[in-house]
């Protein structure tokens, strides 16, 4: 319901119904401030998104917490969600150069010297991780030698063997949806810092894929939206921000709305785009239009049963060599039918963002059955989420930083501009690119208005 007038005069206006925005709207209720949210789509959750497959209610977007992810956990427990394992029963499955083959590890099977070198760089990530400091790792003593090179550069100097250089590319195309020629090697340590090490960031059982949420995370955002009640505005792009010494002024295309402060809590890209009077400081504007998102399109496939289970496959892939590069079992609990989700990342999903539905989905269905046989070549239903063309999110999962942006701009990333504030997972400082780093950006924005009066 819309009950908030061009007259009103806001505490504070949030931009964006994300798990950024919605955190940050409530934490301020919960304050005493009179707060409205501003969403541009017509739906709450940002990059979580509900779907359904052959009558299961399913993630579109975000849907993984680790033990780690204790804001996300909490969060959860405090709105009644419970969390359920990812199924791990059985053999993963590793598609490289032409082969697929079996292995029951974090890593996959890849040739003993190439697995020590993994190793060994591993060490090195965690060592090099651990001398940034939390929240500014633009001041670490070597951050301009580190934002200086891609890791796709550090990759060709530090890494011997091919398959080391394959898995890096792999893991790089899993977390960041782009190439290793387009990330800065620093933005890739500080990942690593803040999702606490290799081992976490790509582990089920200890790691950041070892849970699930059971109806879905979207349901998080919706159950938070509901108790902001008629605060919360739908189909509302933010157009223009103009600030005065007193109020900040928000255009949407047929409302304005005023507040004495305010949250911007989308991805860069969509920041970049508001006009804003006064103009932002040249430092902001450079970092919001530099943070390019990734490309990810991801597909569930149902069966009439989890087949692959009866093979002793657990439904985790990780490939090299296909464009479904990462594959999870998403069967339900139930287990009345089976379920494999598939990502599909950086060039793959561009390419394949180009083609009709059509031709995608033999496409995928393709690459599901050179993994799994013939049982996978006839789905009883497909369902697709393909984030570049999601108007409001441009890509996904998160934003990330090109070489040299980090040590050029990315001091400002946190810091208010006048009347505005900043939030979303890409400012968080643990967790960056996850739900839970989403929630922390939030409670940090809002804390920092609730400070000031």
């Amino acid at each position: 319901m819309e009950t908030a007038r061009i007259e009103d005069i806001w505490d504070v206006i949030v931009v964006g119904a994300g798990f950024a925005g919605l955190k940050a709207a409530f934490e301020l209720k919960k304050a005493g401030k009179q707060v409205l949210v501003l969403e541009a789509r017509d739906r709450v959750g940002g990059r979580s998104k509900a779907g359904e497959i052959h009558g299961q209610t399913i993630d579109l977007g975000g849907q993984w917490v680790g033990p780690q992810q204790k804001l996300l956990l909490a969060q959860a427990k405090e709105l009644g969600v419970k969390t359920y394992s990812q199924f791990t029963t059985g053999a993963s499955l590793v598609s490289r150069d032409g082969s697929v083959q079996s292995y029951h590890s974090n890593i996959p099977k890849l040739p003993i010297i190439s697995l020590l070198e993994i190793a060994r760089l591993e060490r090195r990530w965690n060592k090099e991780a651990k001398t940034l400091p939390v929240g500014k790792p633009w001041l670490a003593e070597k951050a301009m030698r580190w934002d200086a090179e891609t890791v796709e550069s550090w990759i060709l100097k530090n890494v011997r063997t091919h398959a080391a250089q394959d898995f890096i590319r792999a893991i790089v195309g899993a977390l960041f949806c782009c190439n290793a020629s387009q990330l800065s090697y620093l933005f890739f340590l500080e990942y690593f810092r803040q999702g606490q090490g290799l081992e976490v960031l790509i582990s089920t059982k200890g790691g950041a894929q070892q849970d699930k949420f059971v109806g879905g995370a979207w349901q998080i955002s919706k159950l938070i939206a509901d108790q902001l009640q008629d605060h919360l505005i739908l189909n509302s792009p933010v157009l223009a921000i103009e600030q005065d010494v007193d109020h900040v002024r928000v255009d949407c295309q047929t409302r304005s709305f005023k507040a004495k402060k305010m949250i911007i809590a989308t991805p860069p890209v969509l920041a970049s785009r508001i006009d804003y009077v006064p103009a932002l400081p040249i430092k902001r504007e450079k970092l919001l239009q530099s943070m390019a998102m990734g490309a990810v399109i991801k597909v569930h496939l149902a069966y009439a049963k989890a087949f692959w289970r009866e093979q002793q496959f657990n439904g985790a892939v990780v490939s090299t060599d296909r464009a479904v590069s990462i594959v999870f079992d998403q069967s339900p609990e139930d287990q009345n039918h089976g379920v494999l989700l598939g990502l599909i990342e950086g060039d793959h999903a561009i390419a394949l963002s180009a083609l009709d539905v059509e031709t995608r989905r033999q496409r995928v269905i393709a690459d599901i059955t050179y993994y799994f046989g013939q049982q996978a070549a006839h789905p009883l239903e497909y369902i697709e989420q393909d984030w570049l063309t999601e108007e409001w999110s441009q890509g996904g999962y998160v934003a990330h930083m090109p070489p040299g942006v980090m040590t050029s701009y990315g001091d400002c990333i946190r810091e208010p501009f006048g009347h505005i504030h900043w939030a979303g997972t890409e400012t968080a400082t643990e967790w960056s690119g996850y739900l839970d780093g989403a929630l922390q950006s939030g409670i940090r924005a809002a804390k920092e208005i609730i400070n000031t009066y």
